[in-house]
This record gives C-alpha cells, structure tokens and sequence, in this order.
C-alpha cells in the first residue's frame, strides 16, 4: 500500500491542514496539532470543516 501523499496543506498557528486520497479513492481533509505532546488530529470529508476545526483548537501543551 502506497503511503498518503497531502497536498493543499496550510498552516493555522500550530496546526496543519491537508488533503489526501485514502484507499478507496475518497478525498479526506485532515487537521493535525504539531506542538509536541498535543495528539490533536482530525479527519473530515470537508475542507472546510478541517479548517474550521484548525482555526478553533487550543492547544494544551
């Protein structure tokens, strides 16, 4: 299986969101935390709502 390739990723504050194609051909929208010791991370079948969940994070590390 062929590791997930982003692409469109941009940053808000300390968290990243892409786009990717899973295994069954879905584009999926992910927002992940990058401060260490955070864990946050999400997946959604909207971009928007990836970047409306990165826009809204606290971060608590």
């Amino acid at each position: 299986m062929r590791p997930n390739r982003f692409y469109d990723v941009i940053k808000v504050g300390p968290v990243k969101v892409g786009t990717y194609n899973n295994g069954r051909g879905q584009t999926r929208h992910t927002a992940a935390c990058t401060a260490p010791g955070c864990g946050f991370s999400t997946e959604h079948r909207d971009r928007s709502a990836a970047e409306l969940a990165a826009r809204t994070h606290r971060c608590n590390a």
